[in-house]
Formats: structure tokens, sequence, C-alpha cells
């Protein structure tokens, strides 16, 4: 044995039983350098998140308002407002529905789109560049885009049915119609990253599979929801959690389209939390409602993501 460590000591290795504590030492002393690499992301996510949230908590336990001379402190009185409301309880049902409906239309039509794309034998990823381009233009300049499009009577769409003879319904003064002209909106510029999104994840599935199943006589309907789906159910699940909670955020399309009418009718909480701010000068009870809606959001998005993250690890 004591041969044994002379020749580690001549080899220059350390002695048995001391590497293991030697790399601990090591791979320790390493991440605390790396953490300095950290700390100026950290301290401008303090700076532009951290600290804007909460002063945002702060002033919802206080009735601040522009047009009052003092601010005084009441608790969770702005919060009892809130959850009493009847306005409240309707913006939140009416953002969870135009929400799931968008996404859900996204979805669908990103995942035809996208394994349309997939069939494709040549000009994929040419004819992928093109639907990508609504994606990357600015919301605002998008939704001003629409409403010219969507305007009743001077628009493109009823102007264009008009000449043909056909007497176009108002999409942005009916209750209904400017629902679903919101809901088209959404889904017009956002489809695309789930196309792009879902067609990255079908040329991740095992082609042996798909092989083996178009022997057994299989069809690419078949393919696609008894093969290509289930193996995509994670990343399907963590993109329509990440979509849901960039969607319930949804304020510049409808500001642009419809400012929250015709009414109450595309008033969501975030065009609910705006009226409050900047129309009733209520600083303290939209801070309130923004915390609501963020906690909301936070609580199911995390709800969706420990589902899938839980499955995955008894899978595993």
């Amino acid at each position: 044995m004591n041969m044994t460590r002379n020749m580690d000591r001549r080899a220059g290795l350390p002695a048995a039983g001391k590497p293991a504590k030697a790399r601990r030492r090591r791979r320790r002393a390493d991440e605390q350098a790396l953490w300095l690499f950290l700390v100026p992301s950290l301290l401008v996510i303090s700076c532009v998140l951290l600290v804007p949230l909460g002063y945002a908590v702060y002033l919802s336990f206080t009735n601040y308002n522009l047009t009052a001379t003092s601010t005084d402190f009441v608790g969770l009185a702005n919060y009892q407002v809130l959850f009493g409301e009847e306005r409240f309880w309707s913006s939140l049902i009416r953002t969870v529905l135009i929400v799931s409906a968008a996404v859900g239309l996204e979805f669908c039509l990103g995942l035809a789109i996208a394994f349309g794309l997939y069939k494709l034998t040549f000009g994929a990823k040419s004819l992928l560049m093109l639907v990508f381009i609504p994606y990357v233009i600015t919301p605002t300049v998008a939704a001003l885009f629409l409403r010219w499009m969507l305007m009743g009577r001077f628009g493109l769409i009823s102007g264009t049915l008009i000449g043909m003879g056909f007497y176009p319904p108002d999409f942005l003064g009916s209750a209904g119609w400017a629902q679903f002209s919101v809901i088209l909106a959404d889904a017009w510029q956002f489809t695309p990253f789930m196309i792009l999104t879902l067609y990255a994840g079908l040329n991740t599935v095992d082609t042996s599979m798909i092989e083996a199943a178009k022997i057994d006589g299989a069809g690419p309907l078949t393919i696609l929801f008894r093969i290509m789906l289930p193996s995509l159910r994670f990343l399907i699940v963590f993109v329509l959690a990440i979509r849901f909670m960039d969607a319930f955020r949804f304020f510049d399309t409808i500001y642009v389209l419809t400012a929250g009418g015709p009414g109450t009718a595309t008033e969501t909480l975030t065009m609910y939390t705006y009226a409050l701010a900047f129309r009733f000068f209520d600083i303290g009870k939209a801070s309130a409602l923004g915390v609501i809606t963020l906690v909301f959001v936070a609580t199911v998005t995390a709800g969706m993501l420990w589902v899938v993250f839980r499955r995955k690890g008894e899978l595993q």
C-alpha cells in the first residue's frame, strides 16, 4: 500500500480517499466563482422587475389616487372591493373565454399547418418563413392593419362585400363579432409561433415508429394522433402554458381594435386595469387588480407545468 501511495505521489495523483473530496471542493469553488457572473443580471432583474413589482404590491394596499391629496394604508380593502364587483368577475370570465378560444384556435391551426409542412418533400422551409411573417410584426401595427380591414362600411372586407351586394355585419361594433374579431386577430399574429414550435417538434419524432406504423397500414391521421402527438405531449403542454401566460395580458390589439367595446364586450382584465389606472386614476385599485391577475396566471401556469413535469418524472 505504501508502494502504491509513493507511486501516486510520483505521478502527481492525490492519495486514495482524497480525490472525491478534492473534486467536491473544486466544484464548490467553481460554482462560487460562477455566481459572480450572475450578479449583473440579478441587479438588472431586481431594478427592472422586482422593484416595480414590489412597489405595485405596496400600492395595492393603499387608496392611492392621482386626484387625491393624501394616501392611506387600507390593507385588503382594494381586494375586497374588486372581489365584490360584478365587472371584475365578468372581465375575468371574458378574459378566460377569449384567451382559451384564441389559444385553442392557434393550436389547431398551428398543428394542421405544421403537419402539412412536415409532409411536404420540398419548399417547407420557404413556406415556413412566409407563414412566420405575422409573428414579427409589432402587435400595434398588426392591429391597425386589421382595424383598417374590419372597420364598418369603409373597411376592406366590408367594402368588398358591399360591392358584391352583401350587407356585412359590424365586425367591431357588435358585441359577438367584436369578440370574434379580437380572437381572430390574436390567432392571425401568434399562430406562426405554434407552427414553428410544433413543426420543430414533429421533426424530432422517432422515424422508426412512423415507418413501423406505415407497415401496419396506419394512415397519416392515425400516425399523427396515435404516435406523433403522444410523443410531443410534454412540448405541447409547455407551449400551451407559455402561450396562455402571454395571451392573458392581451392589451395592445384589443385597445387598437375595440378599446374594450362595444360597451364592455371585449374588456379583459388588462383593459379593466388600464381603465382603473388611467381613466379613474385609482392606482391602488388598479395595482390590486394587477396583483390578482399575476397570481391567477402564475397559479394556472405553474399547475400546468407541474402536471407535465410530474408525469415526466414518473415516466423516467
